[in-house]
């Protein structure tokens, strides 16, 4: 009888804990073994590229262009959609100049 309640708590931080856990790290190791050249993909920095090659355990991406990255295949975690692409501010396209203190 005083084995119940460990076994259920065992049992619920299973379910909350363990479980998600493992099935978050599966489609994460899905992702990267589905890597295809083209693919727009952000690495576990926040650094958003296009897969230019693939070789084993690195990637090649392209950040920006004639701007390739060698990085572990490990780092990529997700493959960014379209409409996510277009909603990023890219600093280079930043046209607004900065205003200082005294300007305002």
């Amino acid at each position: 009888m005083s084995l119940l309640p460990i076994l259920g708590i065992f049992l619920i931080f299973w379910l909350l804990v363990i479980r998600p856990a493992s099935r978050r790290q599966r489609k994460l190791q899905a992702v990267q073994r589905a890597l295809q050249v083209g693919d727009p993909v952000i690495t576990g920095s926040g650094v958003f590229g296009t897969v230019r090659s693939i070789d084993d355990d690195k990637v090649r991406l392209e950040v920006a262009e004639g701007v390739v990255l060698t990085v572990a295949r490990q780092s990529v975690v997700g493959v960014v959609e379209d409409e996510q692409r277009e909603h990023q501010d890219p600093v280079a396209d930043d046209t607004e100049t900065p205003t200082t203190h005294e300007e305002q």
